[in-house]
């Protein structure tokens, strides 16, 4: 899907983001899903989960399961 297909949406990107612009950013739908999109591709692909796939990632990530990426 791409950043049009989801007009109106509020995207937000993490204060810890770097001044490069390497991060992305996220929206809450109007059906709970969860847009994902590249901050520096604002137009570009959009990725959607479900609250229950984001609460997963959320919860690996606050018990370190993919603190590895970040080495």
């Amino acid at each position: 899907m791409s950043a049009s297909a989801v007009p109106g949406a509020r995207w937000h990107k993490s204060r810890h983001s770097n001044p490069d612009g390497s991060c992305f950013e996220v929206a809450v739908l109007d059906g709970g899903e969860v847009a994902v999109r590249n901050s520096r591709f604002p137009d570009g692909p959009v990725l959607v989960y479900t609250p229950a796939e984001v609460r997963a990632f959320l919860r690996g990530v606050k018990d370190g399961e993919f603190d590895y990426l970040i080495g």
